[in-house]
């Protein structure tokens, strides 16, 4: 299995504890201009499941999250996640899920959490930051891919968005239980859509998207809008992560991705879904 480079692994440590614990308002973290009554404060009752075997590393994080009122635990390898996530308590909201683990890596645990049916959200947090790592991550069921180094505000709000896109996600769908996307058929609660080609099992967060298309069908929608609403925030790094899920709906319900008549691009703006066929 790849091994992190020690030496970048010990500065992310330091990021965490100087910058973020020892020293948030200022010193050599002061460049982040980070203050703590300028984030929204996070519900107590939300439950976060950090897994990294870098000890440090993992501790820091652990404690900016506590800072910000989430309660956080911390576990070494997958296969501790795994016999923890399968336990009727204690029960988390969201699982932080670092790739290059001791023994069953982050991938193996996502495709295991998935094929069981654990539909906890998973925010990967890695130094593989490669278009190949993130997509693999996504099309196994992961939330979000977040690559090391970053700032802890912004992994802060993405957990804060995924906490509120999950909160929308519960909520009845304006379009009914069944979207239709030309001769397709997507299941909003069953995950899974008819095709000419077959029936095909949708991620969470592709069922998502495909669901706030349907809920503005014929309407231009801003990359702002759906990274806020499906995602919850809208960071430009995020981008890179709509462009993937848009390319995979096109994959699984165009007849021609190349030439998109129901996921349309709209330049500079954002995209236009139609439910009917459109040249």
């Amino acid at each position: 299995m790849q091994q992190e480079n020690s030496s970048s692994r010990g500065g992310w440590a330091a990021l965490y504890l100087g910058s973020w614990i020892l020293n948030p308002g200022g010193g050599a973290g002061g460049r982040y201009n980070y203050r703590m009554d300028e984030i929204q404060p996070a519900l107590e009752s939300i439950r976060l499941l950090v897994v990294e075997d870098d000890q440090p590393l993992a501790e820091g994080l652990c404690r900016n999250l506590e800072l910000e009122g989430f309660s956080a635990d911390r576990l070494g390898t997958g296969e501790e996640a795994l016999i923890e996530l399968a336990a009727s308590t204690p029960v988390y909201d969201l699982l932080i899920l670092d790739i290059m683990l001791p023994g069953l890596d982050g991938f193996d645990v996502c495709r295991q959490l998935r094929a069981a049916g654990n539909r906890i959200p998973i925010l990967f947090l890695t130094a593989r930051g490669s278009d190949a790592d993130r997509i693999l991550g996504l099309q196994l069921g992961a939330d979000d891919y977040l690559t090391k180094p970053f700032v802890v505000e912004e992994l802060v709000l993405r957990v804060r968005g995924i906490m509120r896109r999950a909160e929308w996600s519960r909520s009845p769908a304006q379009t009914g239980p069944v979207v239709q996307v030309g001769d397709c058929e997507v299941d909003i609660m069953s995950m899974r859509a008819k095709t000419p080609a077959g029936a095909l099992a949708l991620t969470e967060r592709e069922v998502m998207l495909v669901r706030f298309f349907a809920e503005n069908d014929g309407r231009v929608v801003t990359r702002g809008e759906l990274l806020e609403r499906v995602w919850g925030y809208t960071f430009d790094t995020a981008t890179r992560t709509l462009d993937t899920f848009i390319h995979r709906l096109r994959k699984h319900f165009e007849q021609d991705p190349r030439s998109p008549r129901h996921f349309h691009t709209v330049r500079g703006v954002g995209y236009r879904f139609t439910s009917e066929s459109e040249e």
